[in-house]
């Protein structure tokens, strides 16, 4: 991850592609900060971990964007979104959490709401960083209503 962090911010200074440059630098550095905070390197799934940090504070940044109206920012944003989620590992379906909720739910056996720190906990160890958690939340809370 580190390698391809790399050579992409060089291709982008040769190519003298602002936007690229601009993203590339930000995760450069807040892999950096977040190296600083540990004490040491940190390892492609803790990488991805501050890729998807970046990403949340973005869609976010996007929805008061909107309230606001700057369609611009909210183009350009998303362009970063765009360029910081190439470097994310593919993403689960909703076909495939699901059926690890199947697991989970045999496996916790909740009875309502009450349980839903049990199932999150325990589904998290098992999808984070491969799928989309606010999906996956989304889903177990369903799940939780329906029982």
């Amino acid at each position: 991850m580190r390698e391809k962090i790399m050579i992409d911010l060089k291709n982008a200074m040769k190519n003298q592609n602002r936007d690229l440059l601009n993203v590339i630098r930000m995760v450069k550095g807040a892999i950096q900060l977040e190296e600083i905070n540990k004490k040491r390197e940190l390892n492609d799934e803790e990488m991805v971990a501050v890729i998807s940090k970046q990403i949340k504070t973005r869609k976010e940044t996007i929805v008061d964007l909107e309230k606001s109206g700057r369609d611009e920012l909210i183009k350009q944003t998303e362009k970063e979104i765009a360029i910081l989620e190439k470097y994310m590992p593919v993403m689960m379906s909703e076909e495939e959490i699901n059926k690890t909720l199947d697991e989970v739910f045999n496996e916790v056996k909740p009875t309502g709401q009450a349980d839903t720190g049990k199932v999150m906990g325990k589904v998290s160890s098992l999808l984070k960083g491969k799928a989309d958690m606010s999906l996956v939340n989304k889903l177990v809370k369903e799940r939780l209503s329906n029982l």
